[in-house]
């Protein structure tokens, strides 16, 4: 599947049906940059897209699938979304060409009736972790995780500063990512995390994100929390960050916590493995696929707020295991969960599909 300047037609088609920029989207754009030299690719849809991308509208891509040119050749159009699914199976219908249809399935939850039905008309599904894979009546053609760019997160040889803006009195911080709501874990983490910075006033709390207004009385609460507890001036709640500033911020955190009740894959995790951070992580999403607790990291029960306390007690009094942590940590992003390695595995299964 090797594109050629003489050779427009596309071998591979990416749905891109989604306005909103979401995770699905991010991990897409991320693989691709690896993808689009490598095969006759096109994204079926402009939204996110940069420039240096190759982007098709749905007609001129039935028309292009429906003409002479088309026939004697096979593509295969990669979905993530049900709308996604559904122009697959459109364009299938309609091509002279053979169209070979691939859906991700990433949700944990169990699917409704009709993305059921539409996933038996695809020549293959695939998953990114076992927990997805779990919700599906037949288990999935292969797994394939997603990845990260490890050159984007990467450990740092000199302590790292927060940005000016942060001034926070301690030497040694404990983070969390991602929007701030329950379903994240926040109250977990905030509730093991206060009785320690009680008795460890080196330590600080930083949590990383959004906050939006219907979340706002559960901040409120928490941070009451902090007062309360005598440590409000350590625990932190930045908002939002710029994405640029998001490297910078995973190496200043000598431990990161990932404390979902659900996930869908949770890359957070593997941005602080791979900025070489000791991490603790519930076991939701692909997080039990990737870590292995004592040896690259620590897990933790579900909302379980005494074993937080007790995996957060461990890496606050013990700097060698934070270190052996986040060693190895780094050295497994490297080994599986690269975001070349991510786009390889996707190449190689979208030949086989092509030539099944």
């Amino acid at each position: 599947m090797t594109s050629t300047a003489s050779d427009p037609f596309p071998e591979v088609i990416l749905g891109n049906a989604n306005r909103r920029f979401s995770g699905v989207t991010s991990t897409m754009l991320q693989v691709l940059a690896h993808q689009q030299d490598q095969a006759a690719l096109v994204v079926l849809g402009a939204w996110h897209l940069p420039s240096t991308v190759k982007r098709v509208q749905f007609l001129p891509l039935l028309r292009k699938l429906c003409s002479r040119q088309a026939q004697a050749r096979t593509v295969v159009f990669h979905a993530r979304r049900n709308n996604e699914m559904i122009q697959g199976l459109i364009l299938r219908y309609f091509a002279r060409c053979t169209v070979r249809l691939l859906f991700t399935s990433t949700a944990q939850r169990h699917h409704t009736r009709f993305t059921r039905w539409l996933m038996t008309q695809m020549d293959s599904v695939i998953s990114t972790c076992n927990a997805a894979a779990g919700y599906l009546k037949t288990p999935p053609d292969k797994l394939i995780p997603h990845g990260i760019d490890t050159e984007r997160y990467q450990p740092t040889r000199e302590p790292v500063a927060l940005p000016a803006d942060l001034v926070i009195p301690a030497r040694h911080y404990i983070g969390i990512f991602g929007r701030v709501r329950a379903q994240k874990g926040v109250d977990v983490l905030v509730n093991a995390a206060l009785p320690l910075l009680a008795r460890h006033s080196d330590w600080a709390l930083i949590i990383v994100g959004e906050i939006k207004p219907a979340e706002q009385p559960f901040v409120n609460g928490l941070k009451q929390q902090a007062e309360r507890a005598g440590v409000l001036d350590r625990v932190v709640f930045t908002g939002p960050r710029p994405f640029e500033e998001l490297p910078s911020l995973f190496a200043c955190m000598s431990i990161v916590t990932a404390l979902s009740r659900n996930e869908g894959f949770g890359l957070t995790v593997l941005e602080a493995m791979s900025s070489a951070r000791a991490v603790i992580a519930s076991r939701a999403g692909a997080w039990p696929d990737i870590l292995t607790p004592e040896e690259n990291g620590l897990l933790v029960d579900i909302g379980d707020v005494s074993s937080t306390e007790a995996a957060l007690q461990r890496l606050i009094t013990d700097g060698d295991l934070r270190s052996r942590l986040a060693a190895n940590a780094r050295q497994t992003v490297l080994d599986r969960f690269s975001v070349e390695t991510e786009a390889q595995a996707l190449l190689s299964h979208y030949r086989a599909l092509a030539q099944a």
